[in-house]
């Protein structure tokens, strides 16, 4: 343990990255591959939380923009948002992590209501914690939630866990001249407008001063910034 720089950590994922090449749904071999990197972390005796997006089934944003009511477009993406934790839950526990999905609406024959003490309990227990259903509210992102679920389970840094290997001033995959940032602030990535994450999710881990590091999903980058390697970009104060 002693090589370990965060003990407890909430990792976020997209929803598409469960999508594999498919773009849409759940590749299972996607899924094994993205748990296999994350039972590299427990096993260093890390507590981990989990936060997955929707978009590879659903996204709420896009539902509203296409006439939906948003209320109801972004409880559809929240309900997105439980059917990857009990994807991801499944294979976890097939690779023999014990795992709980806490979801934000309470659907009591599929997984726990989130109840913060409780969630804190299962980490402490060596459980992985799946936080589901966003907020339980409309009009927020899983960003937000995050940072919320961040904040409530008291984790030392939030992981962005994404394709790409960082922070660019500019997407690096149109432009051959994008400079990577190894360290940035809350304030200028706002103020850069990065979309790290949205403005509501910076505003709480900001007040909180919780670090946020941006790193890729595979290769063993979250090992390495578990252990305090410069891997990937860390957003600080």
């Amino acid at each position: 343990m002693s090589d370990i720089k965060y003990r407890r950590v909430l990792l976020k994922l997209s929803g598409e990255a469960l999508a594999g090449s498919n773009k849409t749904g759940i590749d299972p071999e996607t899924v094994a591959t993205i748990c296999t990197e994350i039972g590299s972390v427990l096993q260093m005796g890390v507590q981990m939380a989990l936060v997955i997006g929707g978009g590879n089934i659903f996204r709420g944003l896009s539902g509203s923009a296409k006439g939906m009511e948003r209320s109801s477009a972004d409880y559809m993406g929240m309900l997105a948002t439980v059917l990857n934790a009990l994807a991801v839950q499944d294979m976890l526990e097939k690779q023999g992590y014990p795992t709980r999905v806490l979801s934000a609406i309470t659907m009591q024959e599929v997984c726990e209501p989130f109840v913060r003490r409780r969630a804190l309990r299962h980490m402490e227990k060596g459980r992985v914690v799946i936080c589901a259903a966003g907020t339980g509210n409309p009009y927020f992102t899983t960003d937000t939630t995050a940072a919320l679920r961040g904040m409530e389970l008291k984790c030392e840094a939030i992981i962005k866990a994404t394709k790409v290997d960082g922070i660019y001033d500019k997407d690096p995959a149109k432009h051959q001249d994008a400079q990577k940032f190894d360290s940035i602030s809350y304030d200028e990535t706002l103020a850069r407008h990065l979309g790290v994450m949205d403005a509501t999710a910076f505003a709480l881990v900001r007040d909180n001063n919780v670090p946020i590091i941006v790193c890729r999903m595979l290769g063993g980058d979250i090992r390495r910034v578990i252990q305090g390697e410069p891997v990937g970009t860390i957003v600080h104060g």
